[in-house]
């Protein structure tokens, strides 16, 4: 029987069920180190490893969209997160939105305080 192209026949390890694969190789990593030719990486081939892995994945500029997306939905979700966040980025602006009574926190702006800010040609007065 002729196979058509693109399609392959499971056999051998591909016809096994995943748990089988599974016990196989981890037989065979025990060998290798049983016998000392496994290998085993130092942490600078692990991290070398890593940046190129790293500098071909960032390439594809939609899966890195995806995974973007995928991160935002599941951060956004919590709001008590999102909150905080909120809060440091108005604190690091200095735009005082965290100051109770008005003031702006930047050098040389005023507040709002009442007597401070005419209104239409008037002065408010404070009712403290």
């Amino acid at each position: 029987m002729a196979q058509q192209q693109g399609q392959s026949s499971s056999r051998g390890f591909a016809a096994m069920d995943q748990k089988q694969q599974r016990a196989i190789a981890s037989m065979g990593g025990k060998a290798a180190h049983e016998k000392g030719t496994a290998h085993e990486f130092s942490s600078e081939e692990a991290r070398a490893a890593g940046r190129k892995g790293g500098a071909t994945v960032s390439q594809n500029r939609e899966h890195m969209a995806a995974i973007g997306r995928k991160g935002g939905a599941a951060v956004s979700q919590n709001r008590g997160h999102m909150a905080q966040i909120g809060r440091k980025g108005g604190e690091s602006r200095g735009d005082g939105s965290t100051d109770v009574q008005g003031e702006s926190g930047r050098e040389g702006e005023q507040g709002d305080s009442a007597v401070q800010q005419p209104d239409a040609g008037q002065l408010r007065r404070e009712t403290n």
